[in-house]
């Protein structure tokens, strides 16, 4: 049990801390983990950013994820995706919905520069939990097409199995803990306040000065 997303943060950057002086990128996947990617970039010395990728919900339960998305359109899709979805248009609505929803927060997040640049870089991804792995695998799958040195998933939680599905994207795995018991990322901490779009541009801006 985590706290909050600062206590996961400093614990995740102390087990990073080999890349300290290596100016690396720290990439959040919002909202949630920004704030968590400032605090291990400030540790690390690096530079933080965003990934935006997006989950596709269920039809019937937004909160469970079928598959993602990323910004240039690229799906992944859960082996599960054509049990739960009976008709194949609702997964090209769903798409075109979660990239304008992506359209519109890249142009509210960093309207005045484009995204860092991985290539050649250390490049950190991470997010507050992890529990389908969707938007991980989109997010890797992302920036990895942008050939980074070296492409690291970090995640204070997990169930052992998402670990093991998303592990052959990137280079390494960081988690801290994987329960046997697993219902949400949530449980795993005493406070977990969603994070609003105004703190992400917030963080984004201070990063930028």
């Amino acid at each position: 049990m985590f706290y909050d997303r600062k206590e996961a943060a400093i614990l995740l950057a102390k087990q990073l801390n080999l890349y300290h002086d290596q100016h690396p990128l720290v990439l959040a996947i919002p909202r949630g983990a920004v704030p968590m990617a400032k605090i291990i970039s400030d540790m690390l010395n690096g530079d933080m950013d965003v990934v935006l990728v997006r989950k596709l919900r269920a039809p019937d339960n937004p909160e469970f994820a079928i598959g993602s998305i990323d910004e240039t359109g690229w799906t992944y899709l859960a082996e599960y995706a054509h049990q739960v979805v009976d008709d194949p248009r609702y997964i090209e609505i769903e798409k075109a919905t979660q990239l304008e929803v992506m359209r519109e927060r890249r142009n509210s997040y960093t309207p005045i520069r484009p995204p860092l640049d991985p290539q050649g870089r250390i490049v950190i991804i991470v997010d507050d939990g992890l529990a389908t792995g969707s938007t991980m695998i989109a997010a890797l799958h992302a920036v990895r097409a942008k050939h980074p040195q070296k492409l690291i998933c970090a995640v204070p939680v997990a169930p052992a199995e998402t670990l093991a599905k998303v592990a052959p994207y990137a280079d390494e795995m960081v988690c801290l803990d994987t329960p046997k018991l697993f219902y949400s990322v949530g449980q795993f901490y005493q406070s977990f306040p969603q994070v609003s779009d105004e703190e992400v541009i917030r963080l984004l801006k201070k990063t930028d000065e």
